[in-house]
């Protein structure tokens, strides 16, 4: 079975991807190049993520301001 391609990958499971690679580096049971390989996945999936997550904060900024409300600001917490 051939992984999917992370630039196809939703948001959800390119975290449950990044997740497994953590997993696996941290229990230290791969061999050497393996680690490399899964670093490298991982420090893919990690971009794939941020990308992602950047995209939908554009889209509630977009949403926002059509709506007419301030963009860019968080409300202080407890107001």
């Amino acid at each position: 079975m051939t992984e999917k391609p992370i630039v196809e990958m939703s948001f959800e499971e390119a975290m449950t991807a990044l997740e497994q690679v953590v997993g696996a580096l941290e229990r230290g049971d791969v061999a050497l190049e393996q680690s490399i390989a899964l670093y490298d996945r991982g420090a893919a999936l990690k971009v794939h993520c941020a990308a992602k997550l950047k995209d939908a904060e554009e889209k509630v900024e977009l949403i926002r301001a059509a709506e007419g409300r301030v963009v860019g600001v968080t409300p202080a917490e407890g107001l």
